[in-house]
Parts: C-alpha cells; structure tokens; sequence
C-alpha cells in the first residue's frame, strides 16, 4: 500500500471538510491464469495486489452526500433519495451503484463525506472499478454500521455493476480484491463461490507486468460473442455451464459444432485443467511447471479462443525467447491490456530495456510496467 496515496487522500479530506475520517484501503488485482473461465462456471487464480484504492470517509452534518475523484479533480454531491440518471463510463455510476444495491436490502446509509484516490495503472486490466466498489461498500458498512459480511459487501459491489453501470461482469474481481491474502492467490471456485488461499514463493523470479497501452475496438463485442458460443455448445450438449462438460463429451460432438466453436470450448476446458496444475505446481514449489503453465495458456488464448493481438504476442513471443522469463501470457479479457510475467529479479532491469525498445521501434509507441507484489485485501487503515 502506498503511503503517499493514504496521506494524499488523507490530507485533501481534513482541508475540504475539517474533519477525521475512517480510511479504507482496497487493492486492485491480478490473475495468474483461469482467463474466460469465470463465466463458465470455472476454475480462476486471482490475487490482490498492493496497488489499489484509498478511499476516505465520515458522516456528513449535511443533508447531501459528497463525494471527491481526487485524481480527476471531480465532485460527486447528491441526496440519497434523489440520485441523478447514470453517467456512462463514470466513476459516479459506481458510487450510486454500491449506495441503490445497500439501501435495496434495507440498510439506512445515511449522508456522509468521502475522497478517494488510487494508484492503480490505467487501462492495466487490474480492475480500478472492483476496488473502487468494495472500498466503498466496506467503508459504509464500517460508518453506519450496517453488519454487512464481506460475502455481502462483494455481491453489493458485483450488483453495482449490473445494475448500474451495465456490466455483467462474474465475481472475480470483487471476490480477489475483498479477500485477498498477502503473499496468497487465491483458487476460486467461480460456481460454489469457494476459494482456497495458496501460498506463493516468486523467488528468485517476480512478476512484472507489461502494458501494451492498446485497447482495440473489438474487445467488447469479442467478450459477448465467446461468452454467447460457450452457453450455445453447453446448451448443446446438455450441460448447464461449460463446467459440466467433459472433454471426451466435447469430442463425442465434435460433429456438431464448428470447428472455430470446438477450439473455444476446447480452450475452456483445458484451461480449467491447467488452473488445476498450477496449484499442484505451487504445492511442489515447481516454479518452472507455473511459468510453462502460463506460456500454455497464451497459445490457447492466441490460437484457440482468438481474444489476443499482434502487441500481446509481441511481448509474449520476447518474453518466451528471453531465458531469463519462466512464463508469461497475457492477462484480462484480450485485445489489448497487460502481459503477466515472471522475471528473474536480478535481470528485470535489463529485461524492461530490451522490450521497451523493441515495442517502440516495432509499434512506435511506448509500453508499460508495474511490479506488484500480493497483498491483503480490503481493510480499514
């Protein structure tokens, strides 16, 4: 957790309403590998990082509720019983979204007075609006003290987000960053909602990732067709979510379902098994299996399901001819965001140069890069 950013967010509220404030921190996250698996009733390995959300708050005296974007200098005020329409693609949608989802349980939130800041990259894929909700939600249930269990806090947050900002995102996100556990990825069970904590041990490797800094315009539409394909073929096949599916009864089919189709379910499947590998390679402490593990992963995301792009792979393909990297594959929903990769400490330098200046020749602009580490999840400072 970044101190500047607690005392920032901390300072900024005691000039605006001269006041002491609770603070909350929620984290951002990464997933090492399970990618599009989640809406299939799947297997996921997210982890919090320490990068995420600061939010500050306290009861207001007013009759209205304020609510400062520190980083993009924007205020929020509003009454709770009079909410203004949805802004699109706005941070305010995920603030009225966590406030309408309590007060739909018949929690009284009363007015209150927050800022909040972040430190998370944009457009890094580590889920800003996950840790904006939960910090959120947390920091009201600790105000008003409204008894929420954080199994609760994490279904408000994942509501927010359907109901008001129009996202239909799984559970992951929220569920990471509200539980996650220092030094932990979490094995989430995206259909019991049951997660296992795995301790990992990086060294003499850590993770670095890569942003390539482009979001195509297919990235959307690409989601909903995939996610449109997995529930036809289980459909098809007589099973409630790809989940069910067994590959010897996706080969049964294979005659009745494309062959683009075949290679998506396909990649599901075998996705889920490596999520299952990685956490026997995590209990044997065989990094090099996690790092080829994540190299498989790519090439299925990349050949088979099609959600990669020519800068992912880029950076995937020097990844991989790097002996100094173990594995790496790209990480988020595709086309475009973020490779996760995991470098040798002592080359991590060396190796940021290399790839720095080949995606500017090849590209002719500027990638990224963040190191995290895994860290608690959200918490009152």
């Amino acid at each position: 957790m970044n101190k500047n950013l607690v005392k920032k967010v901390r300072e900024f509220y005691q000039r605006e309403f001269t006041a002491t404030p609770i603070e909350i921190f929620s984290p951002g996250r990464i997933n090492l590998i399970g990618e599009h698996t989640d809406y299939n009733d799947g297997f996921v390995f997210p982890a919090a990082t320490n990068k995420g959300i600061v939010i500050a708050l306290q009861k207001s005296t007013a009759t209205t509720s304020t609510v400062w974007a520190l980083d993009k200098s924007e205020v929020l005020i509003f009454s709770q019983d009079n909410k203004q329409p949805k802004e699109t693609g706005s941070w305010k949608d995920y603030v009225y979204g966590v406030v309408s989802e309590i007060q739909k349980l018949g929690k009284q939130v009363g007015d209150f007075n927050a800022v909040f800041a972040g430190d998370i990259p944009s457009g890094s894929g580590m889920s800003s609006s996950a840790a904006l909700e939960n910090a959120l939600v947390f920091g009201l249930n600790s105000l008003f003290d409204l008894q929420l269990s954080r199994a609760e806090m994490i279904l408000i947050s994942q509501r927010a987000e359907h109901n008001y900002v129009g996202v239909k995102c799984g559970i992951m996100d929220q569920y990471a960053s509200m539980y996650g556990k220092e030094n932990h990825a979490l094995l989430l069970d995206c259909k019991t909602m049951e997660a296992t904590p795995f301790k990992i041990d990086f060294n003499p490797y850590e993770i670095l990732l890569i942003n390539t800094n482009v979001k195509h315009n297919l990235s959307e539409s690409a989601y909903n067709e995939r996610r449109k394909v997995c529930e036809k073929v289980a459909k098809q096949t007589g099973v409630s979510s790809l989940r069910g599916l067994s590959l010897e009864k996706l080969y049964l089919s294979r005659n009745t379902i494309s062959t683009e189709d075949y290679q998506k379910v396909l990649y599901v499947l075998e996705e889920n098994r490596r999520v299952y590998h990685f956490a026997e390679a995590i209990k044997r402490k065989d990094i090099h299996t996690m790092g080829a593990l994540l190299f498989q992963s790519h090439n299925g995301l990349r050949n088979q399901y099609n959600v990669s792009c020519s800068e992912l792979d880029f950076l995937v393909d020097k990844a991989k001819k790097n002996e100094y990297v173990i594995g790496a594959r790209m990480m988020g929903g595709g086309f475009g965001g973020c490779t996760i990769n995991l470098v040798a400490k002592c080359e991590i330098d060396n190796f940021k140069k290399e790839i720095a200046t080949h995606y500017k020749n090849t590209f002719q602009k500027e990638c990224s890069f963040y190191q995290v580490s895994l860290a608690k999840g959200t918490h009152r400072i």
